[in-house]
């Protein structure tokens, strides 16, 4: 705001000094447009010496011609005296070119004061209606990165900034609501870790009972030791079932994956995605192909669609070869399928079935920073969406499709 302060003072400085220097200008004009009656009165006076008289019908500064006699010294306008063949003549004239600068000096000051008064109401209104809302929406952000999402965001009216007040306040409410959830997940885990930790505790201590009558040889019949072993067996498979909840509890529902369905075209979808990565592709000169497709109406949330390929996208730049990236559309009468094909791929056919497994990293991700969640999240939304998403990889030109429902 201090910065644009003194714009607004420099330039409203300007506007004055323009005022000066054009006032200036004008009043030093010493052309001869305020003089010219003086030209016709010496062509009439030559026309007198001449003729004895002289017509002032065509004169424009010229509005009557009067001999010496009475009244000769009072006249309404003004006059020049000149003697002509002994006589005196009286010439009043009307000072047009005076009333004419006057006039446009009038109507220069005019203009650049309606033109000031213009520029220094729109350098108010972006101000005032502009700027200063803007100043102080500017910390709002970083409230929200400190975490303070409990205070809501004061609605305004302001045509600028109303949309974007509303933007961020659903934001807020949003990252108030997953916060709260994972806090009630971390509680829910943190619960069913204490219970299954102390289930867990019953079958090793049978389990370490048992082992230690073995190892001291207390049962010596062979029929009762094989009993135990048993036991024992049965035991463990208890304590694997113990691990197996509590992994399936550490995987489920650790992120919020909500899908609105509703239908949209496959050119709206397209759209978004080669609109962004045109660009993006062209500015790190990377061959970027778009293949025709039938425009048709699908099933699914536009939003969440454009995440699963915008995943394939980066994950295509990510660990492709960096020279060409093709979006194709395989033809099928029953479903729409789209795919994202790069070369450079370095997995082998036997990890192609586990890159859709949350956390799961190939072999070729050394190196490359990432989380192993991105296919995941592809598989779970396309689900929701009822659709499905799979890879091949040929040689070394790796298709991950995503297979739309028609409506």
């Amino acid at each position: 705001m201090k910065a644009f302060n003194r714009i607004f003072s420099v330039v409203a400085v300007a506007v004055i000094l323009l005022f000066a220097v054009v006032n200036l200008i004008l009043a030093a004009d010493k052309t001869n447009n305020g003089r010219l009656y003086r030209v016709e009165i010496n062509r009439l006076v030559r026309e007198i010496e001449a003729n004895g008289s002289a017509d002032i019908s065509e004169c424009e500064y010229v509005t009557n011609i009067e001999r010496y006699g009475k009244d000769f010294y009072s006249a309404d306008s003004d006059y020049v005296i000149r003697e002509i063949n002994g006589e005196l003549y009286r010439f009043d004239y009307r000072a047009n070119g005076y009333s004419n600068k006057a006039h446009l000096v009038g109507i220069v000051n005019a203009v650049l004061g309606t033109m000031a008064i213009l520029f220094i109401a729109v350098m108010l209104y972006i101000k005032f209606a502009i700027l200063a809302p803007f100043e102080r929406l500017s910390s709002i952000p970083y409230e929200l990165s400190k975490g303070n999402l409990t205070a809501p965001i004061k609605e305004t009216k302001n045509r600028f900034f109303g949309k974007f007040l509303w933007g961020i306040d659903i934001l807020r409410e949003n990252i108030e609501q997953q916060k709260q959830h994972e806090l009630e997940m971390q509680k829910e885990k943190k619960t069913l870790l204490l219970s299954l930790s102390h289930d867990i505790k019953t079958p090793l201590s049978a389990i370490k009972l048992y082992s230690a009558a073995l190892s001291k040889n207390l049962y010596s019949d062979a029929e009762k030791q094989h009993k135990i072993a048993e036991n024992i067996n049965e035991k463990a498979d208890e304590i694997e079932r113990y691990v197996s909840q509590i992994v399936t509890a550490s995987r489920e529902d650790f992120l919020s994956l909500e899908v609105n369905m509703g239908e949209f075209y496959l050119s709206e979808l397209v759209e978004k995605i080669t609109g962004y990565y045109r660009e993006k592709l062209a500015l790190i000169k990377i061959d970027f192909t778009v293949g025709r497709y039938k425009n048709c109406l699908l099933s699914g949330d536009l939003s969440r669609s454009v995440e699963v390929l915008q995943n394939i996208m980066e994950n295509a730049l990510k660990y492709g070869d960096g020279r060409h990236v093709a979006l194709i559309f395989p033809e099928d009468d029953e479903c729409v399928q789209i795919a994202i094909t790069n070369g450079g791929c370095t997995l082998s056919k036997d990890d192609l079935p586990h890159i859709f497994e949350s956390f799961w990293r190939g072999a070729n991700a050394e190196n490359i920073r990432g989380s192993g969640l991105g296919l995941y999240i592809c598989k779970q939304l396309m689900r929701k969406m009822n659709g499905e998403i799979y890879a091949e990889i040929n040689n070394d030109i790796i298709t991950v499709t995503a297979v739309f429902a028609r409506v």
